[in-house]
């Protein structure tokens, strides 16, 4: 019986992440974490036969978050081009999990044209050691350039 490795789990800091703004790769150092997801939409029916109800994928969505130092102004000036413009920016965000100690390798995932839906435009707070803030943002492709490999035994 196979068992896996508890050093092949992925150490969550071993990892990067690249925003890539307008054509401009830049590391995303401030980064604390990131989480992206997709979420199929099904539809609901009944068939002939069968008395349960039955679904089938039509769609998907992807959102995702992400917290962050409040150390970049990147995101307040993208909120604010849209705000004062009404141009909206679109980029990618490239994902990648690479911890030496694990013997799956790499792992990386882009996710294509990220839209924020919320940033925080200004904060404080007395009682925060360090001030950070959450974004919260969709995507419309996702392609992965990387793929973990099997652990070994």
């Amino acid at each position: 019986m196979g068992f896996m490795k508890l050093s092949d789990a992925i150490n969550g800091t071993e990892g990067r992440a690249y925003a890539i703004i307008g054509g401009v790769r830049e590391e995303m150092f401030y980064l604390r974490n990131i989480e992206a997801k997709v979420e199929k939409d099904k539809a609901e029916g009944k068939t002939l036969g069968r008395r349960g109800t039955q679904h089938k994928a039509k769609g998907w969505k992807g959102s995702g978050s992400a917290n962050l130092y409040y150390v970049t102004t990147k995101f307040r000036q993208m909120m604010l081009s849209y705000i004062k413009s009404g141009v909206d920016t679109y980029f990618d965000v490239q994902i990648v999990n690479e911890d030496p100690s694990s013997s799956v390798g790499i792992q990386t995932v882009i996710l294509r044209d990220v839209n924020l839906d919320s940033v925080i435009m200004a904060k404080l707070d007395v009682d925060s050691d360090f001030l950070d803030e959450d974004i919260d943002f969709t995507f419309e492709d996702i392609d992965i350039l990387d793929s973990f490999n099997k652990p070994s035994m």
